[in-house]
């Protein structure tokens, strides 16, 4: 299966979380890809790359998105069909972004946010979650989830797991 990574605004495709991610994706024996959206901070231009980059998929894809990647991860996900969705700390609910409703065309959704966020604050996803009726694992940490990224990869590799 295909697993498309999307960063968030500040960071790059690369950066440690999605290396560690994607570690665990391709040792379970799946196809990875982290998209470079360092060109634009714009969100919506981000979900328009993702989609472009969508188009040429013959099954749907996992898509796994951090922060800014999350909205982008997800807001894809109301257009074309994917097998479920993997968000850390998503900015949700924020000024300036386009969407503001997150009905989602799959229902294998899972979010991670830190308590200590200071960025996105943690109630959006606590907000989101309820409507999505979701799973939502609020962990010890703040946006970045560094201090948990033990715990995180473990939420990912049982989240794969489940997605089969």
């Amino acid at each position: 299966m295909k697993i498309y990574f999307s960063h968030g605004m500040e960071s790059g495709p690369w950066g440690s979380k999605i290396k560690h991610l994607a570690a665990i994706a391709k040792e379970a024996g799946h196809t990875v890809e982290s998209i470079d959206y360092r060109e634009t901070k714009d969100p919506d231009v981000r979900v328009s790359m993702l989609l472009k980059v969508l188009e040429n998929d013959k099954e749907p894809p996992i898509l796994v998105g951090s922060s800014m990647g999350g909205y982008v991860s997800l807001v894809a996900s109301q257009q074309v069909n994917v097998q479920s969705l993997f968000l850390l700390a998503p900015a949700l609910y924020m000024d300036g972004y386009k969407v503001q409703m997150y009905p989602s065309k799959t229902t294998h959704i899972e979010v991670v946010h830190g308590w200590s966020d200071d960025i996105i604050p943690v109630g959006n996803s606590v907000q989101f979650a309820r409507q999505a009726n979701c799973t939502l694992h609020l962990l010890k940490g703040d946006h970045r989830l560094n201090s948990s990224i033990e715990e995180v990869m473990s939420l990912f590799s049982r989240f794969l797991t489940r997605a089969h």
